[in-house]
């Protein structure tokens, strides 16, 4: 097991499941409805790694077999992260999901969506899911203050999370929250209160991003104007070991940092040295005797 301050991702599959599990991340074709007004500030390009104009079954064997080569008697998650997952219509949906659970040893789905894309049919739909396979919703939160979703160009406020989270909790779904330190003009506090608020919300995981400016983004030439404050890999630290004092113990960290591609990163570079950063972490929480949950009365 792990020996971190924090409950890893790796932890929680161990125990819930008994082995090494990782994520096959997909591309089912789905675009993002933001994308209609331009999108967020901060975005370029799709997560996938693979080709998606391959059938799911074909990505997913092509990844899965490059996986097996570090684990070779691991299961699988089927992780659809490009785009919007549930930007679709119910059948739609179901013809995506479905076919997959026929993989074997595929132990479980996450669904990477937006939380102004959850409409009643959508959500009955998931709930249905979730009784067929381990169902995981990623919503892309980036912060629960208006003025930053606004500046971001998100395209919903802190209310619509809010309602999405309590919809998927109320449905007894797991929820994992992505956030974004360092936006512009948020200041620590800022940073600490969306976790704050997130936990109280029932989270039941979270993936922590540093902004990174990448070559092509709105959010990169806004910086060339107004050369806003771009967090430092000590700021960064201090401020993610303290959000993580304000997060109940049962939520499983997800992702720590960002894993930016070299070809495209502008700022900030110390990003780039991914491991230097979870050590760095590791070390900053253990010197400072610090534990996930400790903070909380």
């Amino acid at each position: 097991m792990d020996n971190k301050h924090y409950y890893t991702l790796n932890n929680f599959y161990r125990e819930k499941f008994g082995c090494k599990v990782f994520k096959v991340s997909l591309d089912a074709g789905f675009t993002c409805p933001n994308k209609i007004t331009g999108g967020c500030t901060f975005c370029t390009s799709t997560p996938y790694i693979g080709n998606k104009n391959e059938s799911l079954f074909t990505q997913f064997e092509n990844i899965k077999n490059m996986l097996h080569k570090k684990w070779k008697d691991a299961k699988y998650i089927a992780y659809f992260e490009a785009g919007t997952n549930t930007y679709a219509d119910v059948d739609t949906l179901k013809s995506t999901f479905e076919p997959l659970l026929k993989i074997k040893n595929l132990v479980g789905i996450n669904i990477g969506t937006r939380p102004d894309c959850l409409d009643e049919d959508v959500l009955d739909y998931l709930e249905s899911l979730s009784k067929k396979t381990y169902l995981t919703i990623e919503l892309g939160v980036q912060s629960m203050h208006n003025k930053s979703l606004k500046l971001i160009n998100r395209g919903h406020d802190s209310k619509i999370v809010e309602t999405a989270i309590k919809s998927l909790k109320e449905r007894n779904m797991c929820v994992v929250a992505h956030i974004i330190n360092g936006l512009p003009n948020e200041t620590k506090d800022d940073m600490i209160e969306t976790v704050k608020k997130l936990n109280k919300l029932g989270i039941d995981g979270i993936k922590i991003h540093m902004l990174y400016l990448e070559q092509g983004s709105t959010i990169s030439k806004e910086y060339e104007e107004q050369k806003f404050h771009i967090l430092t890999k000590d700021e960064y630290i201090d401020i993610v070991c303290t959000q993580l004092r304000y997060l109940n113990k049962n939520v499983v960290i997800h992702r720590i940092t960002s894993d930016p591609d070299k070809d495209k990163i502008k700022e900030p570079l110390w990003l780039l040295k991914k491991f230097v950063v979870l050590n760095d972490i590791d070390k900053y929480l253990k010197s400072n005797n610090i534990y996930q949950g400790d903070l909380i009365i």
